[in-house]
């Protein structure tokens, strides 16, 4: 009995909450089979945010491997204090938007409506349920468009949206509303 129980404790499968998997703890060790199933559990929706945060399929297939290989380096820093798909989430998050932000600095920021014109005309009866709004979040300026998928996609506090993209919280709020307001004109 005594050996079990020192076996088990040289092999934890659980941290003091929970998170700390068994999957997740093969793969800290370098186990790369456990990571590739800790990646097909989580490639989708990582795919599905960055195809949301950057408006572009090739892009976001960029970013999404991008994020998992900054996962296996920062593998080690999972501590278990929330789900492995949460850690990755913000992971993600994280990396979109300073790829988005280097990309800014580097003089490539698109037109603040390019690409927005493209969309159904209000003057045009147009019923709700044929416009595409993954299209027309996909065209909205680059700014609102990532604010808007952090706040009302996924649920980020204005505050964490600032921190994370290095502004003020009234501008992560004036984006929202610009946002909006480009949605409900091609809503109309």
């Amino acid at each position: 009995m005594a050996a079990v129980a020192i076996a088990l404790e040289l092999r934890p499968t659980t941290a003091f909450n929970g998170h700390l998997t068994e999957e997740v703890l093969d793969a800290q060790r370098g186990d790369t089979k456990a990571f590739e199933s800790l990646y097909r559990a989580n490639a989708g929706r990582v795919f599905a945010l960055c195809l949301r945060l950057a408006a572009n399929r090739d892009r976001a297939e960029l970013l999404t491997q991008d994020a998992f290989v900054r996962a296996w380096e920062q593998l080690h820093s999972f501590r278990g204090e929330a789900a492995f798909s949460t850690w990755m989430h913000r992971l993600t998050v994280n990396l979109v938007t300073r790829s988005l932000q280097t990309q800014q600095i580097r003089g490539t920021r698109e037109s603040t409506r390019e690409g927005f014109d493209e969309l159904p005309a209000s003057t045009h009866p147009v019923h709700a349920e044929s416009i595409d709004l993954e299209k027309a979040i996909a065209r909205l300026p680059e700014q609102a468009r990532i604010v808007f998928v952090l706040h009302d996609v996924e649920g980020f506090r204005h505050e964490e949206i600032a921190e994370q993209l290095g502004v003020a919280v009234g501008t992560s709020k004036s984006q929202l509303h610009r946002a909006r307001q480009l949605l409900r004109e091609v809503l109309k």
